[in-house]
């Protein structure tokens, strides 16, 4: 039995599609990726779509509301939250009909407290990631929720084992002090990585379910991510090519039997992406990085860079399918 908590020659998504018709991308994500599937995002909705609006109905006891286009703290929940509620439980829908008796691993997306709370806006003006107080409580809150929804994720498909997928693209930009102020003429102060772990660590031991970091930003800390108690890291490997430093590091946690969700394949493009092309960044990263490629089978997830919300529905198709024939060629 494999070590990690998906089948050898995987793939799946990371979390957003284009379009609106939350029902065929459930169906598009089943067809094209039946050993990991994923719940799709799909922001062409608009508010309560996006991730920071879905992140935020997530949360327990913290309503939000859009104000002049941004998220906010709120004192009491509006139209806003209950829209993103309704979406959420639209999307739920869609799944627990299109995944009645799919038995394997399932993965859910969230954005991580500290992208939250870098896109946040506190009741009175600036971003929450200024006020310390207000990111512990956030935290809390969101794991609190993040558990309930893994719950209601696995009595909805019974025989699935859900993994958690948390994105944290803000983190490089919170460790080094370059999330914009509300004003964007000045960056809030850099938060200690120390602290950016602990919250991390406190969430992935409570929420219920195994957990994937996700950072598509340059720099992701994935020592940090390693310590917080994670399984896999996610991450785009281009930006992992142009950083020996990267490839350093993430060699060290694969040494150390992390998992890696691979972003080999384009988010887009004007020709249909190709399988070869992923599954040779893969391969050739194992390679340099050292390791033999038989292990690389049943440790690395191949997935698209990021997002696909930016594709064309043809593309990101393609995209998912590329994904999954690079993961099969490796088995090979």
């Amino acid at each position: 039995m494999s070590r990690w908590p998906w089948p050898p020659a995987s793939a799946t998504g990371i979390g957003s599609l284009p379009g609106t018709d939350i029902a065929e991308a459930v169906k598009l994500v089943l067809g094209e990726l039946p050993d990991l599937p994923y719940v799709p995002e799909l922001p062409d909705r608009g508010p309560g779509a996006d991730m920071i609006g879905r992140g935020t109905g997530f949360l327990v006891s913290l309503p939000v509301e859009l104000y002049s286009g941004q998220w906010r703290v709120a004192s009491h929940a509006g139209f806003d939250l209950r829209r993103t509620h309704d979406l959420l439980e639209r999307d739920l829908d869609a799944l627990t009909e299109a995944a009645s008796g799919y038995t394997g691993p399932l993965k859910v997306q969230a954005p991580g407290p500290w992208t939250l709370a870098a896109n946040l806006d506190l009741p009175a003006g600036g971003r929450l990631l200024h006020d310390h107080g207000a990111v512990r409580d956030l935290a809390a809150s969101l794991t609190d929720g993040l558990r309930s929804h893994v719950a209601d994720v696995a009595r909805r498909i019974p025989s699935a084992s859900v993994l958690l997928q948390i994105d944290e693209p803000s983190v490089p930009a919170v460790l080094a002090g370059q999330v914009p102020t509300e004003s964007g003429l000045r960056t809030l102060r850099s938060v200690a990585a120390s602290t950016v772990e602990a919250t991390l660590r406190d969430l992935v031991s409570e929420v219920g379910a195994p957990v994937v970091m996700h950072c598509c930003a340059p720099r992701p800390p994935l020592r940090l991510f390693r310590d917080s108690g994670a399984i896999a890291v996610a991450v785009d490997l281009s930006l992992v090519d142009s950083s020996t430093a990267t490839q350093d590091e993430l060699g060290e946690l694969l040494d150390a039997g992390l998992g890696l969700f691979a972003g080999a394949v384009p988010t887009t493009g004007t020709q249909p992406p190709a399988s070869t092309t992923a599954a040779d960044a893969v391969t050739g990263l194992w390679r340099r990085l050292g390791f033999p490629l038989d292990q690389a089978t049943a440790q690395v997830v191949v997935t698209p860079a990021c997002g696909l919300a930016g594709a064309t529905p043809g593309y990101a198709r393609a995209a998912l399918a590329a994904s999954a024939e690079a993961a099969r060629r490796r088995e090979g």
